[in-house]
């Protein structure tokens, strides 16, 4: 759990650096759970080191799996196949990771044991019904808080059966929690989403073996095939590199090199918003790691303008939308942004989070059922404002601060370590120029 603690921001006027952002926290939790699945050791260079990802490796450590870290930072897997892992002495403990939660809730149901999943007070506020719902459909027996909803979850797993489900959300955790349960089952298991989300979890468990088809609307997985431990190097994370995106876009007379981004098409919807808005964001040097589309992106201080966000590209940028919302507070005329009703099942509620930060800084914003509509262009004043425990709550209030007009205090801002250990270090670098 991480302390409590405020950091005061301060205006600036440029922004200069070329640095590697920290590893996609995506990739990084598919890495060590795929890696512990696959038989034989697996090699994890550029892992994220923050809270939701030791909550993974910590989860596998207790069901089993052997991990050791190299003097070089490498992390090296001794995988244990689909049926290797060991009932768990303990209740898991996934901290505020619902990724580590919801896709272990898919791997421990097809497990011939009994296990336990809990989290820290906001992650077991969190709904967890969207996954017990189609791992039940496969024969799953899971008990859980407010009617099976809500962790701590008790799963006493095995027994499963394949299934076709039609997830009525587009969800990357939905879809790789089914296919993960279908993984150790005869027969093939498929998951059909309205919309596309971000397919990690269907590349690399490819690269790992896996017999995994994807197709427009979905992905198949043929059951009882075994993974095979690899070299795995994950990307910079594009959902921390957005951040610096948009400090670049917004404060006047910036230049920001960030090196070894992941530009997955699934989770790039957050560079097409900003040049959709006018920013000057440019793509170089691509190339592929691990089955995954790396790029440098190099970001200049832009003239932006409001534009209508929705339809596919909101899975395609869910997690940006906090600091998207900074970015149009910046950009001329109106920005509205629909069909996102899922943020306001994140951490936290990011909508209403997002519309009292920038509201109190005097920013015209106004909460949708579904999103939000912001008249942008205003200077931003100072003040105080709640991170509400939310990451991206915090670190989105921190970029902008950069351009506001007098200092900016975030209450509760130690929450970064989740996913972005060093974020207060590199924005104290970059703003120094």
């Amino acid at each position: 759990m991480h302390k409590i603690e405020s950091r005061i921001i301060t205006p600036k006027n440029g922004l200069r650096g070329e640095f590697v952002v920290p590893g996609d926290k995506s990739i990084s939790h598919r890495a060590i759970m795929f890696a512990s699945l696959a038989k034989g050791e697996s090699h994890i260079r550029g892992l994220l080191r923050g809270e939701d990802c030791l909550s993974t490796l910590s989860a596998f450590k207790s069901l089993g799996i052997e991990v050791v870290e190299t003097a070089d930072d490498e992390l090296i897997i001794q995988g244990c196949g689909l049926a290797g892992l060991k009932e768990p002495h303990d209740v898991i403990d996934c901290g505020n990771s619902g990724t580590t939660m919801r896709l272990m809730s898919g791997i421990l149901s097809a497990q011939p044991f009994f296990s336990i999943l809990t989290g820290d007070q906001y992650l077991r506020k969190r709904p967890m019904g969207r996954v017990i719902d189609p791992l039940t459909s496969m024969g799953a027996k899971i008990l859980g808080r407010n009617n099976h909803t809500k962790a701590p979850l008790a799963i006493d797993g095995g027994g499963l059966k394949p299934v076709d489900y039609h997830s009525p959300i587009a969800s990357a955790q939905v879809k790789s929690a089914v296919l993960l349960a279908g993984m150790h089952v005869d027969g093939e298991t498929t998951v059909f989403e309205p919309h596309l989300s971000r397919d990690h979890s269907e590349r690399m468990l490819r690269y790992f073996g896996a017999d995994l088809e994807s197709f427009s609307g979905g992905a198949r997985v043929k059951g009882r095939v075994e993974l095979t431990g690899r070299e795995v190097v994950v990307p910079g994370d594009i959902s921390s590199a957005a951040f610096f995106l948009v400090a670049g876009l917004i404060v006047p007379n910036s230049e920001i090199l960030l090196q070894n981004v992941g530009i997955n098409p699934t989770r790039s919807g957050i560079i097409d918003i900003l040049q959709l808005m006018g920013g000057s964001i440019e793509l170089t040097n691509q190339r592929e790691l691990s089955g995954e589309p790396v790029a440098d992106l190099l970001v200049k201080s832009s003239d932006l303008s409001g534009i209508e966000i929705g339809g596919e590209l909101i899975p395609r940028a869910i997690d940006e939308f906090p600091v998207v919302s900074v970015a149009a507070a910046f950009a001329a005329g109106v920005t509205t942004i629909r069909d996102a009703k899922e943020l306001r099942v994140k951490e936290t509620d990011r909508i209403a989070a997002m519309c009292d930060c920038l509201g109190s800084l005097g920013v015209d914003i106004v909460p949708l059922e579904d999103g939000m509509r912001i008249v942008g262009g205003k200077p931003l004043c100072g003040g105080e404002v709640n991170s509400f425990g939310d990451h991206r709550i915090a670190m989105s209030m921190a970029i902008a601060a950069l351009n506001a007009t007098s200092e900016l205090k975030i209450l509760d801002s130690a929450c970064t370590e989740t996913s972005f250990p060093g974020f207060w270090e590199l924005l104290n670098q970059v703003s120094k120029g």
